[in-house]
Order: structure tokens, then C-alpha cells, then sequence
């Protein structure tokens, strides 16, 4: 689904604060978008291919995916939760920003470089549009490069404040939503409290020790509606050339009518492709709930 070489920006951290405000810092952006696309198309031309067939239809089309990921911490940072009006706007004009600029970046490529080899009789031919690349922007999954950079997956919520990844069968990494920590104690709140009281649960909308906007903000994956994550995904899909990366989570008790319902919505809305996952359904799962010692 997901172009040769992308590249992922992670939007939390192209924030900016007046005045005690977050608000997405736009102008960093700008600056950085045409970098990354430059980036990606020099990318294409340094890999080594495993395959000479690899090589020559990834060169053919220049295919690149520029998207993002922390999405979930930058509308925490915003102060906005995930299963809101506000965050489908946000989504909205954030992708729509970015995919903007790289398609910018990406014709002025090709008016330095020239276009892709397979441009003739291509659709952006038919379009009038000069691109470098065949596709420019995307949404990945960015499991592992998020776990680097220490932020929320690409464009997911909050699986759960405390996380364990299980990579493999033996490593496991296990972590405590670093933001979630801070409020808490900028509060006054007992953490090791309230991590007692959460039990290895993905939601905390239960804990009354913790404050109304608090858990509000802190909305997790199963906390907010199949719906709504399908319409979060609609929303990227609409400034992505390529596909987009997102799980539906649905809870155990979903059943084969909630999986078509998703399905059939995102069809709908003009998803390219959708991912369920139905909790429980499987022994072994990537992400869980855990009880991490609390610091």
C-alpha cells in the first residue's frame, strides 16, 4: 500500500506555545516539507534494490510518502481530544497543509530534475500536473520509528496511558504516557495511585480520582467510537496520494454487523482500505495494557 521510501514528521513536535497556548506552528512546516521531499527523492537514487525488478519499477514511478506521526500527543498538546469535531478540523487542515506544499515541492523537483520516467500517458500527464514523484504524501503505521522518536503512531490514538510492546516473542517495552504523567502530578495527583486503579486497563474513564477534562483528554483507542475512527482515517485519506494506515479498534463484544458497519462506512467516505481489530481475537497482539512502575 505504501510508496518505496517515506518519511514521517512527527507533528508534535511543530508545536508552538503563546501566551500558555499550543497552536501548530505552520511556518516550521512550510520550511520543512520541501527538505523532506528533496530528502526522499535523493533517497530513491542512493538505495541498493535487492532485485534489479524492484529497482526498476520503484525508479519508474518515484514513488515517495510523506506523512506524519504523534498526531494523538499534538491534539493532547492542543488541549483537544481525539473524538471530537475540532479533531477531524485539525486533521483536516494539518494533511491538507502538508500535502499542499509537497505537491509544491515535488513540481519544482521536477522542474530542477524532470519528471518521472513513467510520466507519459500517466494521470497527472492527462491533469497538466509536472510532479517528480507519482505519489507524494501518505499515512504509515510507523510502529517502530514512532517507538524511536517517542511519540503516538502515525495518525492513531492512544492505545492506553501505560503500553507494553511486545517485539517478537521475548522483548517487550513497556511505557507510561509521559504527558499523562506530567498533568498528573502538575495536579497533585497520586500516580501510583491511579496506575494501581488502572489494572492493566486501556481506558481510564472509569477513575473517578481523576478530573473530568483529564480523562476527557486522555481518550484511548477503545474509548472512542469505530465511527469516528473511520471517518479520523476518511479525513487523512483525502490529502494522501497513496493509502493510509489506521486500526479500527472494535471491543471484544464487536460483532460480524460492527466489522461490515466499518467497512461499509469507510467505503463510503472514500477509504482506500480498512484494518480491524476486534480485541481479544487473537492470543498474542502487538499492543497491550500494562502496569509499568510508576515513577
Amino acid at each position: 500500500m505504501n510508496p518505496a521510501r517515506s518519511d514521517r514528521s512527527n507533528v508534535d513536535r511543530c508545536l508552538r506555545v503563546s501566551r500558555g497556548k499550543a497552536s501548530i506552528n505552520y511556518t516550521q512546516l512550510a520550511e520543512m516539507i520541501p527538505l523532506t521531499v528533496r530528502f526522499l527523492d535523493d533517497v530513491l537514487d542512493r538505495t541498493r534494490f535487492p532485485l534489479a525488478s524492484i529497482e526498476t519499477q520503484t525508479r519508474q514511478t518515484r514513488k515517495i510518502g510523506l506523512g506524519i506521526m504523534g498526531f494523538a500527543d499534538a491534539l493532547i498538546q492542543l488541549g483537544v481530544p481525539y473524538d471530537t469535531e475540532e479533531a477531524l478540523q485539525i486533521a483536516d487542515q494539518l494533511m491538507g497543509f502538508i500535502q499542499f506544499h509537497a505537491h509544491n515541492a515535488s513540481q519544482e523537483l521536477a522542474q530542477e530534475r524532470g519528471t518521472f520516467p513513467g510520466y507519459k500517458g500517466s494521470r497527472l500527464e492527462a491533469e497538466g500536473l509536472h510532479r517528480r514523484h507519482a505519489t507524494v504524501t501518505t499515512i504509515a503505521p510507523t510502529g517502530t520509528i514512532s517507538i524511536l522518536a517517542d511519540c503516538s503512531a502515525g495518525i492513531e490514538p492512544l492505545y492506553g496511558i501505560s503500553v507494553t510492546h511486545t517485539i517478537m516473542e521475548d522483548i517487550r517495552l513497556e511505557r507510561l504516557h509521559p504527558e499523562f504523567v506530567k498533568q498528573v502530578k502538575t495536579r497533585g495527583l497520586s500516580l501510583p495511585s491511579i496506575h494501581r486503579a488502572l489494572n492493566h486497563q486501556e481506558s481510564i474513564q472509569h477513575l473517578s480520582q481523576i478530573p473530568n477534562d483529564l480523562r476527557r483528554l486522555f481518550v484511548t483507542a477503545h474509548d472512542i467510537a469505530p465511527e469516528h475512527h473511520v471517518r479520523m482515517q476518511a479525513v487523512f485519506q483525502r490529502h494522501s496520494d497513496s493509502g493510509v494506515s489506521k486500526t479500527i479498534n472494535l471491543p471484544p463484544t464487536a460483532t460480524t454487523n460492527d466489522v461490515a458497519a466499518a467497512f461499509l462506512l469507510a467505503h463510503e467516505l472514500g477509504c482506500k482500505g480498512l484494518t480491524v481489530y476486534r480485541s481479544g481475537s487473537r492470543e498474542g497482539q502487538v499492543l497491550s495494557c500494562s502496569h509499568v512502575q510508576s515513577c
